[in-house]
């Protein structure tokens, strides 16, 4: 799925909303978008209307670790960007309408505050963004290419800056840097146009050193009012500067032991601070801090601290006391044009969002009372107003009688080459579907969604609880036994299953604690560590399981702290286990002997050096795809046929040696059109999956595809010479063995295909049937992938002739709720829409479902819709130029055997079979339709 082909995601969020604790926001300053960042490292993207009400639109995925920082990075509002920074060092420059990553970089330090500064250089306006951190000085980076282009320095007493400020001159053409170190002393920069376009690292020292004994400042402000107060917070007390000469004006202490953690000027005599529990306080500055007032600077360098306290205005409290993670984040943002709202924006850990507008005159008001709320949402209180609710990727197998919540998928795993998807949930059971067609159920309209228990599915029951893990190694590598599949839980356990017998193989129970994670070895380990899997435990254990022995050949269970890496010294014999306090511990893998445990510089020296182990490469000519997507980019169709021939062939051939190998395990080539991706904003979250369509894929599919697939019906003379050439070629041979082999496996696959109606059935069926596969033939994966595909980007109730062909004709299907479409941009980072998007569509009115569909494909933004239209057209143009293409059931006469829906219906005994009748009576309990 990487490079540059056209990938398009599609997202199933499911019921629960991700977990979105807030660590920073960004209000834009046209006051339509709000910006949180969260612990986990994602970025959520708000919509706000006029009359202040919120939903959440997208959510960014990209950074590792929590963020820091965001700040906008562009000034004008046609061109929305904003940069965000998070605790590993790492940097990106997002465009805000649609989610797109412009540019990404890692710094070896970690930013803790970004200001946007603009200036101009004749007729040409360029952005900078002056970062403060982890380190001793402000770097001055480019906004565009995120590139550190000089940095400010300090000559006496270098330390962390712990905030700064801006201060434009309108009167000259120098701006000054603010900033107060963690020590306490107030450092200025002047930046001057000549220092603006230096483009070198050379230094810029600072202009003037003061302490003001502020430790611990939290932030600092400038008043943009009066251009003559600066605003500076700390924990246990707040001042007001002179922005002239520095000096102090007024002092306040904090009482009742609170924490501030910020504040802001809210008017040229009003000041806003905040606390660590989530209370705001304003405040009416005195006389002496007011440039209009005659009073001005009178008590300078007489003051006590604290003898003139001013006037509390008015108090915004928090609306719910509920026990938060962490201190919520608090900022005050004001309309810079239309609306002129002043916002105080909260954030906390819960992913609620809560709202106040200041008003500008108000009479004073008693400490009794609280500003109102004027709108607060979260995360799930947005995904529980959706109707109908959001779909999860096997919702329709998971809602259990009695219960309305569907049970919580908490471990995935897909399979491409059988076009499978595995589920382990909540209950502790494990859940083998086709992945195609549990995803037409979720987000299609069409007959399946009146079958009880579809699509086809298996159910393994083996762990007492939740599965954490599931792998399926010979996907990671081929010297496993295809059969394998690995699933850990958190009742200690590891169990092996048989994927097509659903048997379980071998349990075991090594751990001390739940399993977290499942790795597999690399290639070049011992012949013994191969046919191992490496599982890790909460218990800070680390086995080896061996399953061709079915024994634990290795347990590593002296660490003192839990474990976050895994590496590898596979030459050495060696298995390098790093620990959360920082320690590294090195075991013999044949032995079981620890070799030695390090703390420090020595520890992250070895981890860096299994870093740098890399595998000799895979031959790229040896793959066959490598060579279909190299004629692929030629746009060479010529080529792409001799291509597709080529490979019949060679299947043909693998179909003769084939004949020994265990029935309904021959080889098949790989089929990635679709990759099905499990992921989780916080660990405590069910998992939310991500369809990835490939559509360059999809077209190599179905060309290749249709090269293998015999067409009686051409007779003109240059039609039958390629004919008899092809049969030449063994293509007659390869469709009479396919549909031999169609007709021997299809009682099993039937059978498979049918619900589990109880568990007594399904034990019955396991312990007859020892062979069965749940896999659809490839071909009828691919036309699933594509109808799927071609239903979910069509612009459904824009145009409604069009759609009627659609249905009809066509065999399309309807979606029944709007889609949450994604976008890839650079460096794999992504956007993904949430199914929330739909109340930023209906602005002002109800829009009706048909046209919230079509909207939300063709409505949300330019880079998306290039990316649908760009795929729609290719895939209808590939679609139109085969042969008996088509979604419609009744035109496949003329193709291969492929298996239509299977539906149970209870008390029915007849067989409907249309088209030639190849099969007799199948099963008496069930209603089979099937199209040859």
């Amino acid at each position: 799925m990487s490079g540059n082909s056209l990938v398009l995601p599609i997202v199933l969020w499911g019921r629960t909303a991700p977990t979105h604790c807030i660590s920073s926001l960004l209000v834009m300053d046209d006051l339509a978008t709000i910006i949180t960042g969260c612990h986990d490292g994602q970025i959520c993207i708000w919509d706000m209307t006029s009359d202040l009400e919120i939903s959440p639109r997208a959510m960014l995925f990209g950074h590792t670790a929590s963020i820091t920082c965001l700040s906008k990075a562009s000034p004008c509002s046609d061109k929305q960007y904003i940069v965000s920074a998070s605790e590993s060092g790492e940097m990106c420059l997002w465009d805000v309408n649609d989610g797109r990553c412009i540019e990404f970089t890692k710094l070896a330090c970690a930013h803790t505050g970004i200001q946007f500064y603009q200036f101009t250089i004749g007729t040409q306006r360029e952005g900078r963004l002056l970062c403060n951190g982890h380190y001793p000085e402000i770097l001055v980076v480019d906004a565009t290419s995120l590139e550190v282009l000089y940095s400010l320095v300090s000559k006496i007493s270098p330390d962390w800056i712990s905030s700064m400020s801006i201060i434009h001159s309108h009167r000259t053409q120098e701006d000054t840097v603010v900033a107060v170190s963690v020590t306490g002393i107030l450092k200025v920069w002047i930046i001057t146009q000549d220092v603006n376009r230096m483009q070198d690292l050379d230094p810029v020292f600072e202009e003037e050193s003061k302490p003001i004994y502020c430790g611990g400042c939290q932030s600092i402000s400038f008043c943009t009012f009066t251009q003559l107060s600066l605003l500076v917070v700390c924990s246990k007390y707040w001042r007001v500067f002179d922005a002239g000469d520095y000096s102090l004006l007024c002092s306040v202490p904090s009482e009742n032991d609170q924490s501030w953690t910020g504040g802001d000027f809210i008017a040229a005599d009003k000041i806003i601070i905040w606390t660590e529990d989530g209370c705001s306080y304003i405040y009416k500055l005195p006389a002496s801090c007011l440039p209009a007032s005659e009073h001005f600077r009178t008590d300078v360098g007489k003051t006590a601290e604290g003898s003139i306290p001013p006037l509390v205005y008015s108090i915004a409290d928090r609306t719910d006391k509920q026990l938060l993670i962490c201190p919520p984040v608090t900022r005050f943002f004001y309309g810079r044009r239309e609306p002129f709202h002043k916002l105080l924006v909260q954030g906390d850990s819960a992913g609620r969002l809560t709202l106040w507008s200041i008003p500008d005159t108000s009479p004073l008001q008693p400490l009794s009372t609280a500003l109102q709320v004027s709108s607060t949402i979260s995360l799930q209180e947005a995904f529980d107003k959706l109707a109908p609710l959001s779909a999860g990727i096997i919702d329709q197998l998971s809602v259990t009688p009695g219960s309305e919540e569907p049970i919580k998928v908490t471990a995935s795993v897909y399979i491409p080459s059988q076009g499978r998807l595995v589920c382990g949930r909540e209950d502790g059971s494990i859940i083998l579907v086709p992945a195609t067609q549990t995803a037409i159920v979720q987000l299609l309209q069409g007959e399946h969604m009146l079958r009880r228990g579809w699509p086809p599915h298996r159910t393994l029951r083996g762990h007492r609880n939740k599965v954490t893990c599931l792998l399926y190694p010979h996907q990671v590598s081929p010297r496993y036994d295809q059969r394998s599949l690995v699933s850990g839980g958190v009742d200690f356990s590891v169990i092996v299953w048989d994927i097509f017998t659903g048997e379980m193989k071998h349990v075991f129970c090594v751990h001390g604690g739940e399993i977290t994670q499942i790795l597999v070895p690399p290639e070049n380990c011992s012949n013994r560590v191969q046919h191992c899997v490496c599982s890790v435990a909460s218990d800070h254990s680390v086995g080896l399981l061996s399953l061709r022995e079915r024994k634990c050949i290795m347990l590593a269970s002296r660490h003192l702290f839990p474990i976050q890496a895994i590496k590898w010294r596979p030459c050495d014999d060696y298995l390098v286990v790093g620990c959360s306090d920082g320690s590294v511990y090195v075991w013999q893998m044949d032995t079981g002997a620890l070799d030695r445990c390090v703390m420090g510089i020595t520890a992250v020296e070895i981890l860096n050096a299994c870093d740098e182990v890399v595998p000799a490469a895979v031959d790229a000519l040896s793959h066959p795809a490598v060579n279909l997507k190299q004629a692929m980019t030629r746009r060479s169709l010529a080529a792409l046929k001799n291509m597709a021939t080529h490979k019949l062939q060679t299947l043909a051939t693998n179909l003769l040696a084939a004949d020994n190998a265990d029935k309904g395990n021959l080889q098949k080539y790989s089929n990635n059109s679709l990759v099905v991706q499990a992921m989780k904003t916080n660990l405590t979250d069910p998992d939310m999956h991500v369809l990835f369509f490939d559509v360059e894929s999809v077209i190599i599919q179905l060309l290749t595809e249709e090269a293998q697939r015999p067409n009686p019906t051409l007779v003109s003379p240059e039609t039958l010479q390629k004919a008899q050439g092809a049969a030449d070629k063994g293509g007659s041979f390869l469709a009479n063995k396919i549909f031999k082999q169609v007709k021997e496996t299809m009682k099993e696959t039937i059978k498979e295909h049918l619900l589990d109606e109880d568990e007594e059935e399904e034990e019955e069926m396991r312990r007859e049937e020892k062979s069965k596969s749940l896999s659809l033939l490839e071909y009828n994966l691919t036309m699933d992938t594509a109808k799927l595909f071609m239903s979910c980007l069509h612009a459904w109730g824009l145009n409604g002739p069009l759609d009627e062909v659609c249905l009809s004709r066509l065999g399309m299907l309807k979606p029944h709720c709007p889609i949450s479409f994604g976008l890839i941009s650079r460096g794999g980072h992504m956007s993904l829409m949430l199914p929330t998007f739909k109340m930023a569509l209906s602005t002002g009115r109800k829009l009706s479902l048909s046209e919230m569909v079509g909207k939300g494909t063709y409505g949300v933004s330019r880079a998306v819709t290039t990316q649908h239209l760009l795929s729609v057209i290719s895939l209808a143009n590939t679609l139109m130029g085969m042969t008996n293409a088509t979604f419609v059931g009744e035109h496949m006469k003329k193709a291969p055997v492929r298996y239509a829906a299977l539906s149970p219906r209870p008390g029915s005994g007849d067989i409907t079979l249309k088209g030639q009748s190849a099969v007799e009576t199948i099963t008496k309990h069930h209603d089979v339709t099937m199209i040859v």
